[in-house]
């Protein structure tokens, strides 16, 4: 069996969409990551996205497990034009845009970025190749809350609007079964 720790990274205090934007985590909380890092398994591997707050946040709990090269396909969604501004804004400039990017998520996309349906398609296939490469062993994916969600919607059949009605905190766990089958252990799991 194959199990992947997907976990958030650290908080960045933004209040906006933050994307592909590289802000820093905030790890002051020690005692928060010494439960996360006696929450997982000592055996399993370590990835994270690219983006520093993914890489810091990972390097944090990796400990002895074994790190492998992060990946930039395990990123936040992009946001594009929305990148770095707060939802009020984006509404107030599109509101039919920004209702259906949330409401009815698939092919909608912000302007100059990504839809849910596009990022559920790049990370669902860096996944895989973790998948193939590392057969039989558990993942820990430092990552972020639109690429977590796309793992919980692949492992419980959700649509879009109904993984993005899941709430994932900063420096929690979600646990997905991959073999035999696909499927949520645990989500947004604060240890």
């Amino acid at each position: 069996m194959s199990r992947l720790f997907l976990v958030r990274h650290g908080p960045t205090h933004a209040r906006s969409m933050v994307g592909w934007s590289d802000l820093p985590a905030d790890l002051s909380d020690t005692a928060a990551l010494a439960r996360l890092d006696a929450h997982l398994p000592t055996d399993a591997l370590v990835i994270s996205s690219d983006l520093s707050r993914a890489v810091t946040t990972a390097d944090a709990i990796t400990g002895t497990r074994p790190r492998l090269p992060h990946d930039s396909d395990l990123r936040e969604i992009h946001f594009g034009d929305w990148e770095l501004k707060r939802f009020p804004d984006i509404s107030e400039e599109d509101p039919g845009l920004a209702r259906a990017f949330w409401e009815t998520p698939g092919d909608t996309a912000p302007p100059g970025g990504e839809s849910w349906n596009t990022v559920c398609a790049r990370v669902g296939s860096a996944v895989d190749r973790l998948l193939v490469t590392h057969p039989n062993r558990d993942l820990v994916i430092v990552a972020h809350f639109g690429a977590i969600l796309t793992q919980v919607a692949r492992a419980d059949g959700l649509s879009g609007s109904q993984a993005f009605a899941h709430k994932i905190d900063n420096l929690s766990v979600t646990t997905i079964q991959t073999r035999p089958n696909w499927g949520s252990e645990r989500i947004n799991h604060c240890p």
